[in-house]
């Protein structure tokens, strides 16, 4: 389905009483808030009616197969005190696979240093725990393995969330937020100095620059305009911020396809360029544009 259907279904048959007050950078925008209340009934809808492209339950295969060359190893050397964050997390597919003995005779070589193996926290915006998130739970030591949610990011304090050497987000809030500079400012904050951020974003202009939108017709999913109105890669961007070191790699057997970003946080002075949020229109994955401030 393409985006301009999915926002016609959420129109159509998510209309929901329960939705919750809007929030915007500038609350004054009607337009704006309509699409946020839309983009919060494709959060929470349920079963049956989880609007199509909304996944869920991506495994930790799927993580492998889109995130950068290298989180796979990342994820193996981790050791019984490090933790792993996972924005966007849906169900904890991706965490579950972690703590399988599947996941051990994929990666032996990294079994002795895995031990007990990391501390995880799966954070969502809605609660999609199922009885198998809550059997592993209660088979493990008490906080190995976390699920938080009602809560976006931004709401969390430090205090809250600790650091973490390896954070993901699969199509999750990077995807997703209508706030993209607050959003990295946050996740480097809670980021340990040589760890690493791994994220992706579907149809975007990559890093190479030959791609076209995947819809014809329509922009890419994420954009972002300088202060001069020119155009600017989301993967520059990145590598514009300060004490982080950025890599950019296309995914085309994805669709959309998608361009990965590995982001490694290498000093504590970080610097993220702010963005103004001039577009949002729901989808699954939104379509957001951002100009940078002066």
């Amino acid at each position: 389905m393409t985006n301009t259907g999915i926002r016609l279904v959420v129109l159509l048959i998510l209309q929901t009483p329960w939705l919750p007050a809007s929030y915007s950078a500038d609350g004054s925008n009607p337009a704006f808030n309509l699409e946020v209340s839309k983009q919060e009934s494709i959060y929470h809808s349920q079963g049956d009616r989880v609007v199509e492209g909304y996944t869920i339950d991506r495994s930790l295969k799927d993580y492998i197969r889109g995130l950068p060359s290298g989180f796979d190893d990342s994820l193996a050397n981790l050791g019984p005190k490090d933790r792993w964050l996972d924005i966007g997390a849906g169900k904890g597919q991706a965490i579950l696979d972690y703590y399988t003995p599947d996941y051990d005779l994929m990666y032996p070589e990294g079994r002795a240093l895995r031990g007990k193996k990391a501390q995880t926290v799966a954070m969502s915006i809605e609660d999609r725990r199922t009885p198998l998130w809550r059997q592993t739970a209660a088979s493990l030591e008490p906080k190995q393995i976390q699920y938080i949610f009602n809560k976006r990011l931004r709401e969390y304090s430090l205090d809250e969330l600790g650091q973490f050497q390896v954070i993901t987000d699969v199509i999750g809030g990077f995807s997703y937020t209508d706030t993209l500079s607050q959003f990295m400012e946050r996740v480097l904050g809670i980021l340990k100095i040589n760890g690493s951020f791994y994220t992706v974003l579907q149809d975007v202009h990559t890093e190479e620059g030959t791609n076209k939108p995947f819809y014809a017709g329509s922009p890419f999913l994420t954009e972002i305009a300088k202060t001069d109105g020119a155009k600017m890669k989301v993967c520059e961007w990145l590598k514009s911020i300060s004490c982080v070191e950025v890599t950019c790699e296309s995914r085309t057997d994805w669709k959309p396809p998608l361009e990965a970003f590995h982001v490694r946080k290498v000093c504590d002075g970080v610097a993220v360029p702010a963005l103004d949020m001039v577009h949002y229109e729901a989808g699954t994955p939104p379509e957001r544009r951002f100009k940078l401030k002066n």
